[in-house]
């Protein structure tokens, strides 16, 4: 009898294994374009500190990064057990802040006098700054990331969605932060070719040549990639919310299928084209409405 026991625990633990691995993969099929995403940004934010400085910035952010999961993990179990309507609200205050710092970027790129109150964004900032940014923009796609998470696993146990969605934290946050770590020190093994004897030498030399002069115009690159990647994020997130918008934005992408030659490939780009536009749009709205806000009360400070 207790053999027997034994046996059926043995069989419901691997049914429940195999179950959370089936999850596991959808939820990791789902979440992948916001990881393509989020390591863009994260990469973009951490550039531009000193060589020796790197990995350890890379390494406090990533601890940030598990910090926020830490608090994202639970709050989302709670939140969809005790008030499931307020998921797709807070997700959308968290688009519009994506929106509205890509914003503020450029504002600050191509009308760097149009606020004398930003002033102090003309300066370089510091690795503390750095960090607290990188941080502070993990926090929200790593808010949709399990939210996406969450929504594959709904239905399942509760013991079942808490592995899932500690398992994706964790594996998304060692994945990003580890090609992070290897995009900001790519210089770095480019020199350690160049320098290289041996076998292959020849070849090495070469390879390492070619990455130590296409390292800076990847890391530039970053700044542009990383900036595009908040506007579709943040669209993203905020058309998601709204079903008209995302109704409509799946109607134009599909009529688009119906092009000679390129009509495939414009609607598999269109919703991502739509969503930037959008989150561009919002951004400006934000911004617009924050610094209105900031005068306002710069006014009643002054009275």
């Amino acid at each position: 009898m207790a053999g027997s026991s034994f046996f059926a625990l043995i069989d419901d633990i691997a049914s429940m294994l195999d179950d959370v691995s089936v999850m596991a993969k959808v939820a990791a099929k789902k979440t992948a374009g916001v990881l393509g995403d989020d390591l863009a940004l994260n990469a973009q934010q951490v550039s531009g500190v000193n060589a020796e400085r790197e990995l350890p910035v890379v390494w406090a952010v990533a601890k940030g990064s598990l910090k926020n999961k830490a608090i994202l993990v639970p709050a989302a179990l709670l939140i969809s057990a005790l008030a499931p309507w307020a998921v797709t609200p807070l997700l959308m205050v968290g688009g519009a802040f994506l929106c509205f710092e890509g914003f503020e970027k450029l504002a600050h790129k191509f009308l760097p006098h149009a606020e004398a109150a930003h002033e102090e964004t003309s300066k370089p900032a510091s690795e503390a700054d750095k960090i607290k940014g990188a941080i502070r923009t993990d926090f929200i796609l790593s808010a949709e990331i399990i939210a996406i998470s969450l929504g594959t696993v709904a239905g399942a146990p509760l013991q079942q969605q808490i592995i899932v969605l500690i398992g994706i934290a964790l594996i998304m946050t060692a994945g990003v932060y580890g090609v992070v770590a290897a995009i900001v020190k790519l210089d770095d093994g480019g020199l350690y070719l160049l320098r290289s004897g041996g076998s292959f030498a020849a070849f090495k030399q070469g390879l390492g040549r070619l990455i130590l002069r296409a390292a800076p115009y990847m890391m530039r690159s970053l700044t542009v990639i990383g900036t595009i990647a908040m506007f579709m994020v943040g669209g993203g997130i905020l058309t998601h919310g709204v079903d008209a918008l995302h109704h409509g934005i799946t109607t134009a992408s599909a009529a688009l299928a119906d092009l000679p030659v390129i009509g495939g490939l414009l609607e598999a780009l269109a919703p991502a084209l739509l969503n930037a536009v959008f989150g561009v749009v919002a951004g400006g709205v934000v911004l617009l409405a924050v610094t209105a806000v900031q005068r306002l009360l710069a006014v009643f400070k002054k009275n």
